[in-house]
């Protein structure tokens, strides 16, 4: 890790993840042949952009310009109008100041608040897109700007709809809703916020692992049928709830009696047996469409996920195949995938 924060190149790709993930992504941009470099904590830069997006990359955007002032002077905000003057104007932008991550990169949130209401303020307003949902129909351009210990400041910029994430940072913070049961809702939350469509009323739902239902709780809050599938008993609320079946036996047992639109598992157990489960549900044509959340372990994670990938697509026929460390992901990956009929 280098000892103060270095600025990414210009024309390069800026990535952020999770701190600690630093030498998974730079691994997995390896062997994309992207020449990856290390910036500093939950930071790294590339060459290129690989087709296939790193599991562990929360967000990535193509430099435009860095400033590294001596003794972290506040860069003019002239200075980044001027940098940002060759970008796109006949679409709209959507502006995202962030720090990185980290503990460090926490300590500039003060800094970064302040710095894009300065070059906001500066902005013509109609140029500027404040709803991010309408991001990507409106063909806008995602404009960042990352603030980094040391001082160091870096712009960038990455169409909406090539964007890993419009949350700045990639960091999509989702609120706790009522009284779920764990983090496992707000995983769920940003899991499906990043889906072109959601299970909705009337959707048949197969949640493995249920217990105790934080998962389930919110697919039903959205008016979907759910069949929870856990040995362990659910909150109390739900096992009363019309819309849930409490099926209490062994998800790797279960079978459905009918096909579901969507299947879903956040279970704590051995990745490539999960995955081997959700291979059989694909193969088996028992769900259209799947989220699941896949635990990782201590040691050589980007080898077990080649593995996982490789049992969802080639054994389960799993199309759409998307393999992301989310915001509310911590030593876990989340799945999306689909089936076609």
């Amino acid at each position: 890790m280098p000892a103060q924060t270095l600025a990414a190149q210009p024309g390069r790709w800026l990535w952020t993840c999770r701190e600690g993930f630093e030498s998974h992504l730079f691994e997995e941009l390896l062997w994309a042949d992207a020449n990856p470099r290390l910036l500093g904590p939950a930071l790294l830069e590339s060459e290129r952009r690989p087709d296939v997006p790193p599991a562990f990359g929360r967000a990535a955007e193509k430099v435009i310009a860095t400033w590294a002032p001596p003794g972290g002077a506040q860069v003019p905000v002239e200075d980044i109008l001027d940098a940002l003057s060759g970008l796109p104007t006949h679409v709209p932008w959507l502006l995202r100041a962030f720090t990185p991550d980290s503990e460090r990169g926490n300590t500039q949130a003060g800094r970064a608040e302040a710095l894009e209401a300065a070059v906001r303020a500066a902005i013509p307003p109609h140029r500027l897109l404040e709803d991010d949902h309408r991001a990507r129909d409106a063909g806008a351009l995602l404009v960042g700007l990352c603030v980094a210990p040391d001082g160091v400041l870096m712009a960038g910029a990455v169409s909406a709809r090539e964007a890993l994430s419009l949350a700045p940072g990639g960091r999509r913070r989702m609120k706790r809703a009522g009284e779920s049961p764990s983090r496992a809702a707000m995983k769920l939350e940003e899991a499906l916020d990043g889906l072109a469509h959601e299970p909705g009323r009337g959707d048949v739902c197969v949640d493995l692992g249920a217990a105790p239902g934080g998962w389930t709780q919110r697919l039903v809050a959205r008016g979907a049928r759910v069949v929870a599938v856990d040995p362990a008993r659910l909150m109390p609320e739900l096992t009363k709830n019309p819309k849930v079946q409490h099926v209490q036996q062994s998800a790797f047992a279960y079978a459905p009696e009918e096909p579901a639109d969507w299947l879903f598992c956040d279970m704590a157990w051995r990745p490539q047996e999960v995955a081997q489960l959700l291979a059989k549900w694909g193969r088996r044509r028992w769900a259209r469409n799947l989220v699941a959340n896949i635990k990782l372990p201590m040691k050589d994670k980007n080898p077990l996920l080649l593995r996982v990938k490789q049992i969802l697509v080639d054994d389960g026929g799993w199309e759409g195949l998307t393999v992301r460390q989310l915001y509310h992901d911590r030593d876990e990956v989340t799945v999306t995938a689909h089936r076609m009929r």
